[in-house]
């Protein structure tokens, strides 16, 4: 903290002036260089923005900062990204919203376009396969925390417990899908939010908003925008030109290249996971994972892995793994000829980012209107609840996927590999007992991989 930052908290609220209005053009300059700091994950992310635009910048009050976050937590897609465009959205209109998430997503893109092309085209040299070698065991780690994290936020009642035991049986010993994993579980929280609904009750959301950091430019009390104020007209609006944004990509792709063509298939699938999504982006890598290595085949399993490790030393939501999945597929298939592989990449990395976040931008846009409504409603958030406790279950399975093929990588017949072991165990202790970052995790276990592949 600051010496101006302790004089701001030193000083009573009332006695702070409240912040000079947000030009666009400034308020564009933070969401650019949020783009580039955002590590951390959706909570690191939320973190950063929560420090920025409510202690600091005082661009938003706690109270509304929480009440916009509780919205975004129970709609699919990464939540720090849709908080963004929400914010983006309430201080500057529509183009205010699409530019705040658009920048939160961008820098991601272009970097991980640069790293999945250094991956698939010197992923064979010693240096890059030393690296990866140790990420491996690092990522099994960091899905066993997420199911830990997860699990200890959502499995409050013995009915969540059942139901996330149920959901990894489903996904484990049926290979059930995924989508039908989420709808059965939102089947059981509609009935079960009416019949028993002390077992849906969530714990409060984020919580209350109990500290002041002095007065904002949308404070407790700013009366909503008129560009925030319910229209069916505005509604409609919203739905026709995000229709128009998934059909017309989706329509020339189909018209050009044919219905089963890799690039066509992505949008389709891309866009399902984009509304599967409940629970962050881990509750979607499962249904990821499913289609784009078991069912399409344009990536591998260790490729997944790498991909989940890049995903978790960018900036960025978490989700972008799609961009190295659609360059990945996109690359080795070399859909445009042998000589334009890189370009192949690119595009299916770039089609892979919009079916995926485009659904985020219409839910904020249509929905925002209506979030007062939404809120704290047992019929609206029960399903949620649900879903949530099934994709514990979900995530176990995921653990378990990954360590698998990183602790035998030859299948159960061939070596159990004991270096992995000891590098993924002493990520999971870093993770879970010194609360380690993310970042540095995965850096470490980088670099003690490289140096035991050099000394043997």
């Amino acid at each position: 903290m600051t010496p101006a930052d302790s004089a701001q908290r030193a000083t009573p609220p009332s006695a702070v002036a409240a912040p000079a209005p947000i030009g666009l053009r400034e308020a564009l300059r933070f969401w650019l260089k949020l783009g580039f700091i955002s590590f951390g994950g959706p909570a690191g992310q939320i973190a950063i923005m929560h420090q920025e635009l409510v202690e600091r910048r005082r661009w938003i009050s706690e109270r509304r900062f929480l009440h916009a976050l509780n919205y975004c937590m129970v709609l699919p897609g990464p939540e720090a990204q849709q908080l963004a465009t929400y914010i983006g959205w309430l201080m500057h209109r529509t183009w205010g919203g699409v530019l705040a998430g658009g920048l939160f997503v961008l820098p991601s893109l272009l970097i991980l376009i640069g790293l999945s092309w250094i991956y698939v085209a010197f992923g064979n040299t010693p240096l890059v396969a030393g690296l990866f070698y140790g990420i491996k065991p690092a990522v099994t780690a960091i899905v066993v925390q997420a199911a830990h994290r997860i699990g200890s936020r959502a499995l409050k009642t013995r009915l969540s417990w059942v139901i996330a035991a149920l959901a990894f049986a489903a996904i484990f010993a049926l290979d059930a899908p995924f989508p039908l994993i989420v709808a059965l579980a939102a089947l059981i929280g509609v009935v079960g939010g009416r019949y028993a609904p002390d077992s849906f009750k969530s714990g409060g959301g984020h919580g209350k908003a109990a500290d002041s950091f002095g007065p904002a430019i949308i404070d407790d009390h700013t009366p909503t925008p008129t560009h925030a104020l319910f229209r069916w007209s505005g509604l409609a609006r919203v739905a026709v030109v995000g229709s128009l944004l998934w059909l017309i990509p989706m329509a020339l792709l189909t018209l050009r290249l044919g219905r089963d063509h890799a690039l066509t298939q992505m949008g389709w699938f891309f866009t399902k996971a984009a509304l599967l999504t409940f629970g962050g982006a881990y509750a979607v890598l499962p249904y990821v994972n499913q289609g784009a290595v078991g069912h399409y085949h344009w990536i591998t399993p260790a490729q997944m892995i790498d991909g989940l490790g890049l995903g978790e030393t960018t900036p960025g939501p978490l989700i972008m793994v799609v961009a190295f999945v659609g360059f990945v597929g996109g690359y080795v298939e070399a859909l445009f000829g042998p000589d334009r592989q890189f370009l192949a990449g690119a595009v299916a990395a770039a089609l892979a980012t919009w079916f995926t976040f485009l659904p985020s931008f219409v839910f904020i846009l249509a929905g925002g209107p209506l979030v007062e409504t939404t809120h704290d409603d047992l019929k609206f958030t029960a399903p949620l609840t649900a879903i949530t406790a099934a994709v514990v279950g979900v995530i176990l399975n995921l653990a378990l996927f990954f360590a698998y093929h990183v602790l035998w990588p030859d299948g159960f017949g061939g070596r159990f590999d004991v270096v992995s072991a000891l590098i993924a165990l002493g990520a999971a202790v870093a993770l879970l007992r010194l609360k380690a970052k993310v970042t540095h995790v995965i850096a470490a276990c980088a670099a003690v991989s490289l140096l035991v592949r050099l000394a043997i």
